[in-house]
């Protein structure tokens, strides 16, 4: 691991933490004895099936991004969303095979759910593509019957 101060290449592990998905890392440059932080997450790589049939990689990002736009101005922090996206993806990495994107939507949705019921809202109205007011409406019924 290269220092980020001084370039040198020798550094040392000073702390180390795991999470379920991340190694958090402190070290130390052996050279110029600055400390500085790394953080370590599989490389994960999985083929998403959507809706059309065609294949894509899985996106982390766009994971994320979609559960952000769904939160938007709702009193979520950027650390529960994180947070969720990890657990998805935990959950992603224990299924076999090729991951249907429906799949995906519906332990978003699970997520949310917990999280926000408008943010949940937002999220299903695209993900299951309501045509009509009467479909949203029952989904509301839904929220308001668990």
């Amino acid at each position: 691991m290269k220092c980020p101060f001084c370039g040198h290449e020798e550094t040392k592990v000073t702390d180390k933490r795991d999470a379920e998905s991340l190694t958090r890392r402190r070290r130390e440059c052996e050279k110029c004895e600055k400390r500085f932080t790394t953080y370590e997450k599989p490389e994960i790589s999985m083929t998403v099936i959507k809706k059309d049939g065609s294949r894509e990689p899985y996106d982390r990002e766009k994971l994320r991004t979609g559960m952000m736009k769904s939160c938007e101005k709702r009193a979520i922090s950027p650390e529960s969303i994180e947070e969720s996206v990890s657990e998805i993806e935990s959950r992603l990495l224990k299924m076999p095979g090729e991951i249907d994107s429906s799949a995906i939507g519906e332990l978003v949705l699970k997520k949310l759910l917990k999280l926000d019921k408008v943010a949940y809202l937002r999220f299903a109205s695209v993900h299951r593509s309501f045509e009509d007011v009467e479909r949203f409406e029952k989904e509301v019924r839904l929220i308001k019957s668990r």
